[in-house]
């Protein structure tokens, strides 16, 4: 299994990044993939998925209206628009992959595979 994400960097508050993962070595149309952020110091927290099987997505409340993820099946890539970031502490994002529909963002427990993550740094 490998899951790779790419896309990180650092950009101006309001700017926009756009992560990649690319997922290989299991039946991505049956796993929910998650997105999730953590800061040094900080506990993990999830910040949207997608259940590739029935397509339904969810967002945390502090990404809701500004970041969009969407998967693209065929190719085994899912993606994380980022649009009008805000200034805070430096975050890497890493995607997730668990099998089923619909896996919350708080059972971390539940999401099998894991990416290394790509760093996100938001400052002016």
């Amino acid at each position: 299994v490998q899951f790779v994400e790419s896309g990180g960097g650092e950009v101006q508050p309001g700017g926009s990044l756009r992560l990649s993962c690319a997922a290989s070595g299991f039946t991505f149309a049956d796993y929910t993939i998650g997105w999730f952020r953590q800061a040094p110091g900080k506990e993990r927290e999830g910040v949207s998925y997608i259940s590739n099987r029935d397509g339904s997505t969810y967002y945390a409340d502090f990404v809701k209206g500004r970041f969009t993820i969407s998967s693209d099946n065929a190719n085994n890539m899912v993606y994380l628009q980022m649009n009008n970031l805000t200034p805070e502490a430096p975050a890497v994002y890493s995607c997730a992959a668990g099998p089923g529909r619909q896996i919350s963002l708080l059972k971390c427990d539940k999401y099998d595979y894991w990416g290394r993550g790509a760093q996100v740094t938001v400052s002016s």
